[in-house]
């Protein structure tokens, strides 16, 4: 799967800078609701940095949206369909899964779907992030195995396996084999 990093780092950008700007929020006060610094804030707005996974998610948090919508262009579009050659693959620097937004940008659905492939030995996991209207998850495994700890509940998963809860808890998503580990995460918010 091939990544855009810089590319789609801008877009991080914009779309972090759009949607702070829409909820009328400085970014002291996005520091704050997050618990990102107001340097990385500053560094993600220019896109300067690749933030990491779990940096996003806080800053998902603290915007009230799901991860995802980080990765969608800041100009909404409305077609229904989504192609295979416009949806931008990312590469986390932390655990270096890579992830591609596969719903289609903009159209209104609660739903998004992201296609993860989730490298051997990688793992990741999410604090807690509080948001307004609660955010639900369903991780179907399309190939690979992944071990998916929810709170305190440990979870393996197999290809064909679906796991759904809701993003209130700490998540962490660990791939103890030696392949890579693919799946398909739907969320709704």
């Amino acid at each position: 799967m091939e990544c855009e990093a810089a590319p789609l780092d801008q877009k991080i950008a914009a779309q972090v800078r759009r949607l702070r700007s829409e909820r009328a929020l400085t970014i002291e006060a996005l520091a704050e609701r997050s618990g990102v610094s107001r340097s990385m804030i500053s560094l993600i707005e220019r896109g300067e940095t690749s933030a990491t996974a779990v940096v996003l998610e806080k800053l998902a948090g603290g915007l009230d949206v799901t991860l995802a919508t980080l990765f969608e262009p800041p100009l909404q579009a409305s077609d229904p369909v989504s192609r295979r050659s416009d949806q931008a693959a990312w590469r986390d620097p932390g655990s270096g899964y890579v992830r591609r937004n596969v719903s289609p940008a903009g159209f209104p659905s609660p739903i998004q779907i992201v296609e993860i492939v989730f490298p051997p030995g990688a793992q990741v996991a999410y604090d807690a992030t509080s948001r307004r209207t609660p955010a639900h998850q369903q991780v179907w495994v399309l190939d690979g195995k992944i071990e998916i700890t929810v709170g305190d509940r440990h979870h393996q998963l197999g290809a064909g396996d679906c796991l759904a809860f809701v993003l209130d808890q700490p998540t962490a998503y660990r791939n103890r084999s030696r392949k890579p580990a693919r799946y398909a995460a739907v969320i709704v918010a």
